[in-house]
């Protein structure tokens, strides 16, 4: 018999369907000044941000990210250096996609992104944040904590949860990295790094109790 690694198991869905909800922003789609795609292990953001440039919601495109210990094999010259090359694949003009290769993580994604785009001469108004779909709230948080002063959405891949996990191929992974990400709203809360957000108690719930059933991986020390 093959194992499907793929489908979420029954004894943890509903604590994984809570945070898929909760973690996801889902903004209305609407035209901004730019468009950012947060480098990861997920080509379908690169995708999906050619796709809404296409359909005329932005006239710029920055990618940004250098690599993780999950990107490298992957994409071995940086993040968004792929990520812009999967976006002009897509038929977006190379002109209109600019590359910002040096972040590590979600504040530099930010901070790197805002100051290539003030060396470009760009004036910011309004961001669309594109990225993996349970990274929504964490990287609203991130935005609305070091750029002040610019209306900030964000939006991703609106597959439901069961699509999302089968494209991935491997629900444990996509288990620890919703887990993860529970984690990382409260923890950089209290670090500075974003806004502090009131986490409704059955996200808290779910994310504590999916940790103490071993989803853990992606957790901080």
């Amino acid at each position: 018999m093959t194992l499907d690694t793929a489908t979420i198991p029954e004894a943890v869905r509903a604590d994984v369907e809570a945070l898929w909800r909760y973690l996801r922003v889902d903004d209305e789609i609407a035209p901004v000044d730019v468009a950012i795609g947060l480098g990861c292990h997920d080509p379908g953001v690169a995708v999906y941000t050619a796709e809404l440039f296409l359909r005329g919601v932005c006239p710029l495109i920055v990618f940004t990210g250098s690599n993780a210990p999950t990107t490298i094999g992957r994409f071995p010259r940086g993040e968004a250096v792929h990520f812009r090359e999967i976006a002009v694949e897509h038929g977006v003009p190379e002109q209109s996609v600019l590359v910002e290769s040096a972040a590590k993580h979600t504040a530099d994604n930010i901070d790197f992104s805002r100051e290539l785009l003030r060396e470009k001469g760009v004036q910011v108004g309004s961001v669309l944040i594109t990225c993996r779909p349970y990274h929504q709230r964490r990287a609203h948080a991130t935005a609305a904590k070091r750029w002040p002063g610019v209306d900030i959405r964000c939006s991703a891949d609106r597959r439901p949860l069961h699509a999302y996990t089968a494209g991935i191929g491997d629900a444990s992974l996509v288990i620890d990295m919703l887990v993860g990400e529970a984690q990382r709203l409260t923890r950089y809360a209290e670090l500075g790094h974003t806004i502090a957000l009131d986490v409704p108690t059955d996200v808290t719930d779910a994310y504590q109790r999916l940790a103490a059933a071993g989803y853990t991986s992606r957790l901080l020390p």
